[in-house]
C-alpha cells in the first residue's frame, strides 16, 4: 500500500506540471494520506504525507502559483490521518496486551484438563462469547482420587468479573474438597455451603446475595463400569455409544449451588452405566441455548447422533465447528464442554490428533490449526 501511495504522488505530480494551468490535479494529493493509512504504520503514513506535501509544493513552484487553501487542506488532512493511524495502533497494542492477560488468567483459573486420568482420556473446550474475553462464568475441573476421578462442570450466574470470581472460587474449593470428602452428596453440600458463605467475597457487595451456580458433579471409579453424579440445576450428561446418544437424566435434581438451604436440599446420588469405549459429554447451557438466525436452539443430542466421532478431541472439534455454523460464527453466551472416553484398564494411549484452534471463536470462523487462550485441550 505505501508503494501505491508513492506511485500516486509521482503520477499526480508529473501530470499536473504538464497540463494547462486551468487544471489543478494537485487537489488529488489529499487522498494519498488516507490510502497510505489503510495498511501502513503511523510512521510510514507520516512519511508518505510529508512526501505528498513536498509534491504539492513542487507543483506550486513549477507553476509559479501558490494556493494557500490547497496547501493548508493537505497539511490538515495529513496530520489528522497520521494521528488517527497512531491512535488505532495504540488501541491494537492495548488489545493484544489484554488478550495476553486473558490467556494468563484463563490458564491460572481454568487450566487445561489432563489428556488422560486413569482409564479415562479427556478433552475440553471453552468457547468465549465476548471478543476480548477468554473466560467467564463457565467452569470445569477434574481431580484424581485413590479410587477414581471426580469432575465438575457448571455455570455461575451472571457475566463479567463477578462471574469469573465465583467460578474461580468454586474451582479452588472443588479441588480441595474432592479428595477429602467421601461421597458426592457430601461434596455437593460442602460446595453449596462454600458458595453461600465464601463466594460473595469474590464479587461486589451488592451482588453477594445473587451468587449461585448450576453444576453437575460426578465421579468415575477406575474399577467399576459406571458413573455417579449429583445434578444441581444443570443440563444432563450425554452418553455416546455405538447405538446412539442417551441423556443421563437425574432422578432428583437439586437446586443450583448457593441455593441449597432455601429448599432444605438433600443431594441425590444418581448412578449410570459407563462401559469401556463409552463417551460422556459434559456441557454448559451456553451450548444448548445457542440460537440460529431463526431463533432455534442448537440440538446438541440430535447432532451428536448423526456423527461417528468418539475420540474426545475429534468429538469436541465436531461440536465446536457445528455449533459455530449453527449460530453464524458468534455465540451469545459462553459455553464449556468436556468429552470423556472410558478405555479398558489396560489400554495404551493412542496418537492424539491435533486440537482445533479457538482463535476462530473470536474471529467467527473455524480453523484447523493454531492455539489461543481458549480451545480444545487434550
Amino acid at each position: 500500500m505505501p508503494a501505491v501511495a508513492l506511485l500516486l504522488i509521482l503520477t499526480i505530480t508529473l501530470i499536473d506540471v504538464q497540463v494547462p494551468s486551468s487544471l489543478h490535479l494537485g487537489d488529488l494529493l489529499i487522498m494519498v494520506p488516507a490510502i497510505a493509512s489503510w495498511h501502513a504504520s503511523s510512521r510510514v503514513t507520516a512519511l508518505v504525507t510529508i512526501m505528498a506535501v513536498w509534491a504539492l509544493m513542487a507543483i506550486c513552484l513549477v507553476r509559479n502559483s501558490v494556493n494557500p487553501p490547497q496547501v493548508a487542506a493537505l497539511i490538515a488532512t495529513s496530520v489528522a490521518v497520521t494521528i488517527a493511524r497512531y491512535l488505532a495502533e495504540h488501541r491494537q497494542r492495548k488489545l493484544v496486551q489484554l488478550r495476553a492477560v486473558a490467556e494468563t488468567a484463563q490458564r491460572a483459573i481454568l487450566p487445561p484438563l489432563p489428556r488422560r486420568l486413569g482409564p479415562l482420556r479427556l478433552a475440553s473446550v471453552y468457547l468465549a462469547a465476548e471478543e476480548e474475553a477468554h473466560i467467564g462464568g463457565d467452569f470445569y475441573a477434574a481431580v484424581r482420587t485413590p479410587t477414581g476421578t471426580r469432575l465438575i462442570i457448571g455455570d455461575v450466574r451472571g457475566k463479567g468479573l463477578p462471574a469469573v470470581g465465583g467460578a474461580a472460587h468454586i474451582i479452588s474449593t472443588f479441588r480441595d474438597a474432592a479428595r477429602r470428602l467421601a461421597t458426592l452428596p457430601e461434596l455437593a453440600a460442602y460446595l453449596d455451603s462454600s458458595v453461600r458463605s465464601d463466594a460473595p467475597e469474590a464479587v461486589a457487595p451488592e451482588q453477594a446475595e445473587e451468587v449461585f451456580a448450576t453444576a453437575v458433579i460426578l465421579e468415575i471409579p477406575d474399577a467399576e463400569p459406571l458413573v455417579r453424579s449429583v445434578t444441581c440445576g444443570h443440563p444432563p450428561l450425554l452418553r455416546l455409544r455405538t447405538n446412539g446418544v442417551v441423556p443421563l437424566e437425574a432422578d432428583q435434581p437439586s437446586p443450583p449451588l448457593g441455593l441449597g438451604t432455601m429448599a432444605q436440599t438433600t443431594y441425590h446420588l444418581d448412578t449410570f452405566s459407563l462401559r469401556a469405549q463409552d463417551t460422556l459429554l459434559l456441557y454448559t447451557d451456553g451450548a444448548i441455548e445457542a440460537r440460529n438466525a431463526d431463533g432455534a436452539f442448537y440440538p446438541l443430542a440430535k447432532r451428536l447422533a448423526r456423527q461417528n466421532h468418539r475420540h474426545p478431541v475429534a468429538l469436541l472439534n465436531h461440536v465446536h465447528g457445528d455449533l459455530l455454523n449453527h449460530v453464524g460464527g458468534r455465540l451469545g453466551d459462553d459455553a464449556a464442554l468436556i468429552a470423556i472416553e472410558r478405555q479398558t484398564s489396560g489400554g495404551t494411549p493412542h496418537e492424539w490428533p491435533s486440537p482445533r484452534s479457538v482463535e476462530s471463536v473470536i474471529a467467527g470462523e473455524v480453523e484447523v490449526h493454531g492455539v489461543q487462550a481458549t480451545g480444545v485441550h487434550t
